[in-house]
């Protein structure tokens, strides 16, 4: 091999290396960005089903006072 033809192939496993590690780098910003992002959802779906707890007990107190309010009525007709 020529010197010309070492150098050349030399430029090329560095340039392949840092067009490597240059590739990593941005693959792991763009993971850690989505990992940030899913973290956001995980938060918003905990509150989600904190919201709907909250209602179901709201709507059972509800659907007990009707229940009352059915049987008040019923032994008013009787």
């Amino acid at each position: 091999m020529t010197g010309g033809t070492v150098a050349i192939l030399i430029t090329f496993i560095v340039v392949g290396g840092v067009s490597g590690a240059a590739i990593a780098y941005f693959a792991l910003q763009r993971h850690r960005a989505d990992a940030v992002a899913m973290a956001g959802y995980r938060k918003l779906a905990e509150e989600a089903v904190a919201g709907q707890e909250a209602l179901r007990a709201q709507l059972a107190a509800v659907n007990a006072r009707v229940v009352e309010v059915e049987n008040l009525l019923r032994s008013v007709d009787a």
